[in-house]
């Protein structure tokens, strides 16, 4: 979804933030010593600096009322980003408008002195993000009550755990009502009743039309927060639009990353007795990398090499994105009879209408001799991605018809 799409789409909201043509570049220094910059001044210097663009020409649309998930793998610019609407780094190029009051969870207790107390320390770190004594004074209570710090709001935050420190950080900035919510990796703290206490905030902020744009390595938590979601690779917007959308193509950029990085690392030594080479995932009567839909059957290919092999056979294993087992299956169990091999062969598996949920799954494909012993196998040695149902989340795609009834 282009910036145009997204204005269509959010009518008559009125934007919140106007980013266009947004850059930003890092000089990473590769002397790390006061000692190695006074040696290479003057001389070498520019052999030991290094330039990093964060961002490349980024231009987006935010309306009032959205909830936007940026994703993308460590080093795509997501904080970056966020810091560049927040005002905490300025862009090397282009601009970024905005209106109404932004509260940035972004380094939490970034405003903190040690040597004060948690009292002290609320009414400094609110003050930093745009309230008056008046103000603070006035959530101050609730502040507390959301911390759930008791009686060490008159202590020293030096002495806090990590766990106390967070959480008041958190309730300082989800009690300065703003308009704006920027939040990065922050919804992972503190034990689990705290963690679903600030998804409460969360969502109450969605209800009362505030605007949230969300960092966050947990996809299903983007997925279930966000209405909109930005996905950016080496610092550009590759896909602007749906969650599941976004979700998928970023699943499928890990992918290609991870296939690369082990064929990186892999030998080409042979195996004693035979091989698994090659694995595809197809979905039948579509392009390559279509995703499965509803009816539709899914191939599965392996391509096996051997000296001799008179009894062998192949299976296959379907794992979630988790590596839960989800499917397993087998020449051996299926009784599919198997030529010896001598030099090439191939498996095929035809899995008819599988009913998976939506998201992505993994094929790990195994080599086995006439006992059903492993020769050779492969994990997730290729993936597939299953359409989402719009009307239900889970492991099983499921047919079901829904009625209600009311009495008089």
């Amino acid at each position: 979804m282009s910036s145009s799409a997204a204005a269509r789409e959010n009518g008559l909201r009125p934007e919140v933030a106007r980013i266009r043509n947004v850059s930003k570049k890092f000089t990473i220094r590769k002397d790390s010593s006061i000692k190695e910059r006074v040696v290479t001044l003057g001389r070498a210097g520019r052999r030991h600096k290094k330039e990093f663009w964060a961002l490349r020409d980024v231009t987006l649309d935010i309306y009032a009322g959205e909830t936007i998930g940026l994703i993308g793998h460590n080093g795509s610019g997501k904080s970056t980003l966020l810091k560049v609407i927040g005002g905490i780094v300025e862009p090397t190029s282009g601009t970024v408008e905005e209106r109404g009051r932004l509260a940035a969870l972004l380094e939490l207790g970034a405003g903190f002195h040690p040597d004060l107390t948690g009292r002290e320390n609320v009414f400094l770190n609110a003050s930093v993000l745009g309230l008056s004594r008046e103000e603070t004074e006035a959530q101050f209570d609730d502040i507390v009550a959301f911390a759930s710090i008791g009686d060490f709001i008159d202590t020293q935050v030096k002495f806090y755990s990590s766990g106390m420190y967070v959480r008041l950080a958190f309730a300082v900035a989800v009690h300065t009502d703003p308009d704006v919510l920027l939040v990065d990796e922050v919804l992972a703290v503190g034990d689990e009743a705290f963690q679903r206490k600030c998804m409460d905030r969360i969502r109450d902020f969605q209800q009362q039309g505030r605007t949230i744009i969300l960092v966050s390595h947990s996809l299903d938590q983007v997925m279930e927060l966000c209405g909109r979601c930005v996905l950016l690779h080496h610092g550009e917007v590759i896909f602007d639009g749906k969650p599941p959308t976004a979700v998928a193509r970023f699943r499928d950029l890990l992918e290609e990353r991870r296939l690369a990085e082990r064929a990186a690392v892999e030998t080409s030594a042979p195996h004693a007795t035979g091989a698994v080479t090659g694995v595809s995932a197809v979905v039948a009567g579509r392009e390559p990398g279509a995703a499965l839909q509803p009816g539709d059957d899914l191939e599965i290919r392996l391509t096996v090499e051997a000296s001799r092999l008179d009894e062998w056979g192949c299976r296959i294993q379907i794992d979630d994105k988790m590596g839960q087992k989800m499917f397993v299956t087998g020449t051996d169990w299926l009784e599919t009879p198997v030529p010896p091999i001598d030099g090439r062969g191939e498996v095929s598996f035809v899995l008819k209408s599988p009913a998976l949920g939506g998201g992505k799954y993994f094929v790990n494909a195994t080599l086995i001799d006439d006992q059903g012993n492993d020769l050779h196998n492969i994990m997730q040695a290729t993936s597939f991605n299953v359409e989402f149902d719009p009307q239900a989340t889970g492991y099983l795609r499921i047919a079901v018809e829904g009625s209600a009834t009311t009495g008089s």
